[in-house]
């Protein structure tokens, strides 16, 4: 099993929106980083946790915890072009953007916002908090997940 951090912006997409949702389940789409890309397409599985995260809020922060529930899988919403995530060069039978589905585990009890992450110790070398990365999809050790989740409750 694998630990991640998944980021979204509450205006787009919350936590809150999740648990209104059909099955308390969404597909992640829109990633559109390379890297990012490779880690849905490539190293995410089926039982993976995952920290859901605010990014683009005040504060942004962690909100709760989910689970995959279904592996990597074209990104249908690069190939509509009436989809803002629309992606011309992403072909069908070549697709280009990849997307996993999650589950909502639990909201958290206590938002974990960005600066109580940036203080705590145990946080320090997460890839979250380094300089310059901005991805919507981050690898967590368990250390950091179950850090995290402590500080969520």
């Amino acid at each position: 099993m694998k630990y991640w951090l998944m980021k979204s912006e509450p205006e787009v997409f919350s936590i809150d929106d999740l648990a209104k949702s059909k099955n308390q389940t969404t597909y992640w789409d829109g990633v559109r980083n390379y890297q990012a890309r490779n880690f849905l397409r490539d190293e995410i599985k089926i039982g993976d946790k995952v920290i859901f995260y605010h990014s683009n809020s005040e504060p942004p922060g962690a909100a709760g915890i989910c689970e995959v529930v279904k592996e990597g899988y074209p990104d249908f919403t690069a190939f509509d072009p009436e989809n803002h995530h629309y992606d011309p060069k992403s072909k069908m039978d070549s697709p280009t953007w990849f997307m996993v589905d999650i589950k909502l585990i639990k909201k958290f009890f206590h938002f974990v916002s960005i600066d109580e992450m940036r203080e705590n110790k145990k946080l320090q070398t997460m890839k979250l908090l380094q300089r310059g990365n901005r991805l919507s999809v981050i690898p967590l050790t368990k250390q950091e997940y179950d850090e995290i989740v402590r500080l969520g409750k």
